[in-house]
């Protein structure tokens, strides 16, 4: 009698265990599922990425013309996770394809400015000194001076919209 209770509970333990790991790999494989899904829709992992990023490479340059301003020396205050302030020392060149943007980026340099002190004041330090966040940043920098610029222009048609075609870090320093 007390050898089948001993099975009985050795069957309903690896029951038990069983049903746990079976648990366990159906939420690996959702796991997986789903960070492969985010990578291809991101393009992360796709080979047409590649083609079309050689492709607006060799456009620019059949275009050849692009134009540069730059925007240097601005200080700014960032906090890092621990709500500690540190100073942050920004100059960045804009790219465009619109001829007349040095004249306009000065006219409107308090605009671009509030941008970029807006996009910095949102973020921690430790997620601007990462590659990923310095990507993203200029995203959305990029994003925003294009949407101001288009905004304030937008009863000049010789300008042309969406100009600002990249936008390099000439310094990028955190203290």
């Amino acid at each position: 009698m007390a050898e089948e209770i001993e099975s009985a509970e050795n069957k309903s333990g690896s029951k038990g265990l069983m049903v746990v790991l079976i648990v366990l790999i159906v939420v690996l494989l959702l796991a997986v599922g789903g960070m492969a899904y985010f990578l291809f829709s991101k393009g992360a992992l796709s080979n047409n990425n590649n083609a079309n990023g050689q492709e607006q490479t060799e456009k620019s340059v059949e275009e050849g013309d692009s134009y540069k301003t730059a925007i240097n020396d601005l200080v700014l205050n960032i906090t890092n996770s621990r709500g500690r302030e540190k100073l942050m020392k920004l100059s960045f060149t804009l790219k465009s394809t619109e001829e007349k943007i040095e004249s306009i980026v000065e006219k409107y340099k308090p605009e671009i400015i509030d941008i970029v002190i807006s996009q910095i004041s949102a973020r921690s330090s430790e997620e601007l000194l990462t590659v990923g966040g310095k990507a993203l940043l200029k995203e959305e920098l990029i994003d925003e001076i294009n949407s101001v610029l288009n905004e304030v222009t937008a009863s000049n048609e010789d300008i042309q919209k969406d100009s600002i075609k990249n936008l390099y870090f000439t310094t990028f320093v955190i203290k």
